[in-house]
Parts: structure tokens; sequence; C-alpha cells
């Protein structure tokens, strides 16, 4: 069904003929950023979903490579970094379309546009949240985890919806060679990549070491913090800022004990060289001093393909509770830290005790330890 064409006396403003002049508002030009912004958008959404199924869906991950959390988180954040240039690029890139005339010429194209509307919502909001997120600052009232995770998936939908009705004309001019050369279109596009760079080049510090003197847009630098490494959970937003003169980490199976701090380092101590990496998607190498998880499990009885609940001091908080596969349990990088970079762990570090094991993000590192039990 064909909708009536609006009258032409309501051609104004952006919806004149020729209100558009530039020649960049052609299709060659939204193809080649397209192509960079999906690859982006693709990589982001995969390493997005590693992170979500290792805090939320706590799938048996493997523990190695010791630095796999650290490079696709890393990776989920530059990529979405650079999403924003890109989509900036493109949206300016086909604009004019939103004036296009008559503005809906029947109900597949208005079906269309509806598609595009939600696509470019979705993804809209999901880099502002993403970006906002990576300062800590949630303006929102609603969950961000849960919202970015929705959005995500309304996202790649929308990008599928796109691709299948544009199809033939992505098809058509995918290729350089098959379309008339525009004389700008190169400078526009290495503009484009320019920018990108740039911006990617000035935060991919806070996860990649060689680029971390150019961190000036990065909100944290990754050498900067207590002992040397950032902070996102302080002790006193813990409310763990002292620990109590009895204070004991309970371990809890067929053969519970409980030991207090002296003890615990008077067991035969590990150092490990193992990162730290957040879901903000900074991550910084430490040296790590304490007491083998897989030790302390072995004396309780804990069987070797068990999970083990892992209990913070910590008053409240989505991770105050942690549970570890065995596959991290057992891994003889697993600790049950007493030290960091050779000093007893600062209060904001978790001390007395915390865990850190290889391949983790760093909210399942639990701080404050106070119990572990092997269900």
């Amino acid at each position: 069904m064909r909708i009536p064409t609006p009258p032409t006396a309501l051609r104004r403003g952006p919806l004149r003929e020729g209100a558009f002049p530039s020649p960049l508002h052609e299709p060659r030009t939204a193809v080649a950023i397209g192509r960079w912004l999906g690859a982006a958008l693709v990589v982001c959404l995969v390493t997005g979903l590693i992170s979500h199924a290792l805090q939320d869906w706590h799938l048996p991950f493997p523990s190695r490579p010791v630095n796999g959390y650290r490079f696709t988180q890393g990776l989920h954040v530059i990529s979405g970094t650079a999403m924003i240039p890109l989509l900036g690029a493109k949206l300016w890139t086909v604009y004019p379309r939103l004036f296009a005339w008559p503005p809906v010429q029947g109900v597949l194209h208005g079906l269309e546009r509806a598609g595009i509307a939600l696509l470019v919502s979705a993804v809209l909001l999901e880099l502002c949240t993403g970006l906002v997120n990576a300062v800590q600052w949630y303006p929102w009232p609603f969950p961000f985890r849960q919202t970015h995770f929705w959005l995500a998936w309304i996202a790649a939908g929308g990008l599928l919806v796109h691709l299948a009705a544009k199809a033939p004309l992505i098809a058509a001019n995918w290729w350089r060679a098959r379309v008339p050369a525009v004389p700008a279109r190169r400078g526009f596009l290495f503009s484009v990549a320019a920018a990108t760079g740039l911006v990617t080049a000035v935060t991919a510090g806070q996860t990649v070491p060689w680029l971390r003197r150019l961190v000036l847009l990065a909100p944290r630098r990754p050498d900067i913090g207590p002992q040397g490494l950032p902070v996102n959970k302080t002790a006193a937003q813990a409310g763990t800022t002292t620990t109590p003169a009895d204070w004991r980490l309970s371990v809890d199976g067929p053969r519970p004990f409980a030991l207090d701090l002296a003890e615990l380092a008077a067991l035969p101590q590990r150092t490990v060289r193992l990162p730290i990496s957040c879901v903000e998607g900074w991550s910084a190498m430490a040296t790590w001093t304490g007491i083998r998880l897989s030790d302390l499990l072995d004396r309780a009885g804990i069987a070797h393909d068990a999970t083990v609940r892992v209990t913070s001091r910590e008053q409240q908080g989505d991770y105050r509770v942690t549970e570890m596969a065995a596959t991290y349990a057992r891994d003889p990088l697993t600790l049950l830290a007493l030290r960091v970079n050779g000093e007893i762990l600062a209060p904001d570090h978790g001390h007395p005790a915390r865990i850190i094991a290889p391949n983790r993000p760093g909210v399942l590192q639990t701080k404050w330890v106070d119990r572990l039990e092997g269900l």
C-alpha cells in the first residue's frame, strides 16, 4: 500500500530540494565507513558477551591464558571507543535521508525507517552508557549491566535487519572500482580513520602497556593508586576500613578450619605475576604473594572438582559473594593473596586477604575475604 505524497508546499528548510549539496552524502562513502563500524560493533559484541558470560553466567572458562580477560575486555572498551567517531561519521553521511521526500513511501519503507530509528537509538544509548560506565558514573535509575546487555542484542538485531534491507545497495557500492569517483571521498575517509586512530591511541593505554604514555583521555591510569594499582571500590565504600582484631579466615569443608592472619602468613607462601583487569577496560600487572588456594582447599578436604564460594567482609554489593569454578580454584597460580608488589595489602586492595586468579574479571577477584566454602 502506497501512502499519499504530502503537498510540495511542505518542502522547506532541510526538506527542500538540494538542501544537502555535499557529494559525500552518497552510498559508497556510507558503505566504506559502515564496514569499519560493523567490524567494531561485532568485536565489541563478542568481547562483551565473554565478559557477561564470566560475570553473570558463570560459565566454566579456562584459567589460561592468564591475560585472556585483560585482552578481551580491553578490546571491548577499545572497540567501543573507536565506534564513537565512526558512528558520528556514518550518521553525518546518511542523515540527509532523514529528510527524504516523501517521508514515507509505503508500509515497507515506513517499517524500514522505524527499524533504522531503533538501531541508531540502541547504538547511541549503548555507547553513551558504556562511556559513562568507564568513568563509574551512573546518573540513571536502571541497572547498567542488564541494560547494556539487552541493548547490545537490540543493536545486533537491528543491524542484521538493516543489512538485509540494504543488501543490494551495499553490494553495488562495496567495491570502489564499481562506483564513480568522488574527489573528496578519499580525504574524508582518511580523516575519519585518523580521528578514530587518535581517539583509540589516547585511551587504549589504560590496558595496552606500550601506549601508556598516551593515555590523555583514558579515565584511568593503571599505574596510579595505592601500591601502584587503581582502586574501583575503596575500603571506606565497602565498610571495611579496619580489620577486626579477632579476624579469622574460615574454610568450610569436610575438615573445616579457621586461621588468623599470623597463621596464614606462617603457611608456605607463593609469588606470582598476574594482571588485575577491570570491566571498565583498565588493567595492570602486579606481583602477588600468598597461599595457593588449592593448598587451603586440600587442607579442608574439599573435592578437586568442587566449586568454591568466596565471601567478603564487604557489607553489601553484587559481588560480595562470588563462586569460583574448579578450573580457577585449582589453578596453581590462584592465590589467597596477602601482599602485592612486595607490600602487605592496603585496605583498599583487600587487607587482610584477597583472591587473585588468572583470566578473571577484577570484580571476581574478591577483596576482604572472610570465608571459603566448597560446594
